[in-house]
């Protein structure tokens, strides 16, 4: 049986809450908090940037900006859009799910 994977497209509002919080949080805390997925530093060397690398991922939470919808851009998602499908570092999660799929079914994205 496989085990359900929390994708963050219909978070509870408990879930939303905590991510809210942890993204007010101070980096170190960020860093040691349980949902931080640690960044893979070998895998982010084709980022070209005169800013910093992230060492660490959080869960972000986001509003769709198509929709307004509530969602969360995991920390393991973030990891891999980054680190192996070769993501732009500074790219973030601005519309949801359904939103995305919704523009791929027409062609335009």
């Amino acid at each position: 049986m496989r085990k359900k994977v929390d994708t963050g497209r219909n978070p509870s509002a408990k879930q939303l809450r905590e991510a809210d919080r942890v993204s007010r949080l101070h980096p170190e805390q960020q860093r040691n908090h349980p949902s931080t997925v640690a960044a893979d530093p070998r895998k982010l060397e084709h980022i070209n940037t005169y800013g910093a690398l992230p060492e660490y991922y959080i869960d972000r939470p986001f509003n769709c900006r198509l929709c307004g919808k509530k969602e969360i851009w995991r920390a393991g998602d973030q990891k891999w859009y980054y680190e192996e499908a070769k993501g732009h570092i500074d790219a973030v999660a601005v519309e949801c799910h359904s939103c995305r799929k919704r523009k791929k079914g027409r062609g335009s994205g």
